[in-house]
């Protein structure tokens, strides 16, 4: 009995400590500010899959010239991906279409893009599109940003 209370006692233990791990890791990731809600879908084919697979859920932070990606759901100090403002090239926008309605969040604009050769989409509401439309714009004079 009493091994059988120390085991769950260390198990939810681990659990309070893992969820603050997490709420930890986003509070460092928003202390700087300029961060939003982004899913990404990276490596896209000449026809997205309006499955809804692919998509993963996180956060984008603005960090001079680049977008820094962090998974939500991860431990990992360091972000996932990093695009640089003049390599990121926009092909177009759309609305979620069929399941993926359901893997995105609920006022969610996909923008397809490519970056370095790779194709991608981002999802993120009306809000930070604008925002990250205006920062691809606002680059420095002589680089050179393609939004469609």
């Amino acid at each position: 009995m009493v091994l059988a209370l120390t085991v769950c006692g260390i198990v939810v233990a681990l659990v309070v400590v893992g969820l603050f791990l997490f709420g930890l890791r986003r509070r460092l990731i928003q202390r700087s500010g300029g961060t939003f809600d982004c899913s990404l879908r990276w490596d896209v084919g000449e026809k997205p899959d309006a499955g809804g697979k692919g998509w993963s859920y996180g956060v984008a932070r603005y960090n001079g010239d680049r977008i820094e990606w962090y998974r939500v759901f991860s431990y990992a100090v360091r972000p996932r991906r990093v695009l640089e403002r003049a390599q990121i090239e926009v092909a177009g926008r759309r609305l979620p279409e069929g399941e993926e309605e359901l893997a995105l969040l609920s006022d969610a604009v996909v923008l397809a893009c490519t970056h370095r050769g790779t194709r991608l989409e981002l999802a993120m509401s009306e809000d930070a599109l604008t925002g990250f439309l205006a920062w691809l714009e606002a680059a420095p004079p002589g680089q050179r940003v393609n939004v469609a």
